[in-house]
């Protein structure tokens, strides 16, 4: 059962992505992963050590911003973009977080690269309210 709040849990996912993606802050970082990090993404290699040795792998310059944020019991929903990442579109994610005592216990994801207008058939922007530059 959970022992934090739906509130305390998206602020704790927030300031957990900002420390470890923006500010790159890894001995920070590992208080907000639990060392039993269960990693469901394809992308990404196994457990905390695995995340961590990704985004050591980025260059300079990884960005997250987060958007639409939700939380229900235990579990944290994020749509966030991702650039800077030296690939040619950013990434639009939803995350899915399980939290446990108070840190990051598990993790799936879904990305998707970010359309430019030319290529949104919709019109729309993926994240925010206007397409990238």
């Amino acid at each position: 059962m959970s022992t934090t709040s739906p509130a305390q849990n998206k602020a704790l996912v927030l300031q957990a992505f900002d420390t470890l993606f923006n500010q790159r802050d890894y001995a920070t970082a590992e208080r907000f992963w639990s060392a039993q990090y269960i990693q469901h993404s394809a992308h990404i290699e196994p457990g905390r050590d695995g995340l961590f040795k990704l985004i050591r792998s980025i260059p300079d310059g990884l960005r997250y911003e987060h958007g639409l944020i939700l939380a229900e019991g235990d579990y944290v929903i994020v749509h966030g973009r991702f650039s800077g990442h030296g690939r040619p579109a950013a990434w639009i994610a939803a995350d899915v977080l399980r939290i446990e005592n108070g840190q990051l216990a598990e993790h799936w994801d879904v990305l998707q690269d970010e359309a430019t207008q030319t290529e949104s058939k919709s019109g729309l922007p993926m994240f925010g309210d206007r397409f990238p530059a």
